[in-house]
């Protein structure tokens, strides 16, 4: 197993953990539930132990990609860009997490304030999600990149058609 299949394997759950850690957060506050809370921070912390693997292999996988001549650059570097943004959400939402963990523990009056905040880092988390997954799917996916997702021959008749 190479950089690039390890990369693939962890990259996915900091996306779908923080859309499920947002939706056991949110019926947290809904039904005033701490079990479901502490569920979605232990979610959240374990989210973001997933982005530092996905980050580390990171690295390791644009260096086998980069030399499949079908892929530029440019694409890996926005991948890269955007994952870096997403990273720095998800560290903070795990960090916010084991505050609100030790908050809930400890029955402070606060704690609801610490799971508000939480989930609107994890509403940020989820967007940044989205355009990393995305954006790293397009590096192998050609098929759903804008640019690439009709040829200029298809283009044309398309737009032909419309002008009619």
């Amino acid at each position: 197993m190479n950089e690039a299949h390890l990369h693939l394997v962890v990259n996915h759950f900091p996306i779908v953990g923080v859309i499920f850690g947002f939706i056991l957060l949110v019926g947290s506050l809904v039904f005033r539930n701490k079990t479901l809370q502490n569920t979605a921070y232990f979610l959240f912390i374990i989210s973001a132990i997933a982005t530092l693997a996905s980050m580390r292999t990171g690295e390791g996988a644009e260096e086998i990609v980069e030399e499949i001549p079908e892929i530029g650059h440019d694409i890996i570097h926005e991948h890269e860009e955007i994952a870096e943004k997403m990273a720095l959400i998800m560290y903070a939402l795990g960090g916010l997490s084991l505050v609100g963990w030790y908050m809930n523990t400890k029955e402070n009056a606060k704690a609801k304030w610490v799971a508000l905040l939480a989930t609107l880092v994890s509403i940020a988390g989820m967007v940044l999600g989205s355009l990393t997954g995305t954006s790293g799917g397009e590096i192998r996916h050609t098929e759903i990149r804008e640019a690439t997702t009709q040829s200029p021959a298809t283009q044309e008749s398309a737009t032909e058609s419309h002008e009619e």
